[in-house]
């Protein structure tokens, strides 16, 4: 099993700015020697040493993840402006895809506005299952797509629709299995927790870890313990989360420690804030590991997320 990311950013897209291409090009500048351009060898070698904030980006789309299993289906969680490199990628590649299968943890703008954008859309012989806990989604997805809103509404497109309202603890699909629980967020939420071949991957954008995801109880236990990779949203810094209690998002002090308390394997902060910019992000991969170290349980990987990133889990 794998997992890609195709939007990472949390509220709005946030695309490099002009001024912000230049100040890169100008600390590379800075940064160059004669020698560094005496040959391809040199150049390459040059580039490799440039920090990641400069040479590379984490990535302005909102959130879309896909889940890659060794069937020849598509399994997506929330429909971000992500999920259109998603859809382009897929035409463009030719893959043997037929059949997508389409999560939501919510119904907020930056979780569904790019549905309208997904290329396989336009081909009569897909099909497209939709799926949320919450009941009459369906209309949330349609509606979006009304005039004045949208100029196609979602009723013109090729592709077959399914929307199927979850129901119970989790379901099946091929062999892989999916659960899901609420979480804290203004609205409601769901995560989605992904378990195939022995290896599970949770999903948790836009959730607010409470204390209740701490207790020892055995619904906490069945989806978090061991988790081969937990993605959590970790918006804010823990001073920011204090000063937004109630806004529906985590700090990534607290995934650390919800990971370490849960033996999680491997934590991805997810759902980056709209303001940061890429060297603040890095920075709190940085010091996540730095808090990671001073726990009891330090045997937990940390990863940022970051547009057209893969992981094996």
């Amino acid at each position: 099993m794998r997992v890609k990311f195709w939007g990472v950013r949390g509220s709005v897209p946030t695309p490099l700015t002009s001024q912000q291409i230049k100040s890169r090009i100008a600390s590379v500048l800075q940064r160059v020697k004669p020698d560094d351009l005496s040959s391809p060898e040199n150049k390459e070698i040059f580039l490799s040493t440039l920090p990641d904030d400069i040479f590379g980006t984490i990535g302005g789309n909102t959130t879309c993840i896909q889940v890659i299993i060794d069937k020849p289906v598509c399994l997506i969680f929330d429909a971000g402006t992500g999920i259109r490199e998603l859809g382009n990628f897929i035409v463009k590649e030719k893959k043997n895809i037929n059949e997508f299968h389409i999560f939501f943890t919510h119904f907020h703008w930056d979780h569904i506005q790019g549905i309208p954008f997904f290329a396989p859309f336009f081909n009569k012989k897909n099909i497209i299952y939709f799926y949320s806990p919450v009941p009459h989604f369906e209309t949330y997805l349609k509606d979006q797509m009304k005039f004045p809103y949208f100029p196609i509404e979602m009723g013109y497109l090729a592709a077959k629709t399914h929307f199927i309202e979850l129901e119970g603890s989790g379901m099946h699909i091929t062999d892989s299995h999916i659960a899901w629980r609420r979480m804290k967020h203004p609205g409601g939420c769901f995560s989605y927790k992904v378990t195939c071949n022995g290896k599970s991957v949770i999903i948790a954008t836009d959730s607010e870890i409470t204390e209740k995801e701490f207790k020892q109880n055995d619904e906490n236990v069945s989806f978090f313990k061991n988790a081969d990779m937990l993605i959590l949203d970790s918006q804010y810094t823990l001073a920011e989360h204090i000063n937004k209690i109630d806004w529906g998002h985590s700090s990534y002090s607290i995934d650390v420690d919800l990971a370490s308390v849960w033996k999680v394997k491997n934590l991805v902060l997810f759902h980056h804030e709209p303001l940061y910019t890429d060297k603040k992000i890095i920075s709190i991969e940085r010091l996540s590991r730095w808090y990671l170290n001073h726990l009891e349980n330090k045997n937990t990987k940390i990863i940022i997320a970051i547009e057209g990133k893969e992981l094996i889990v």
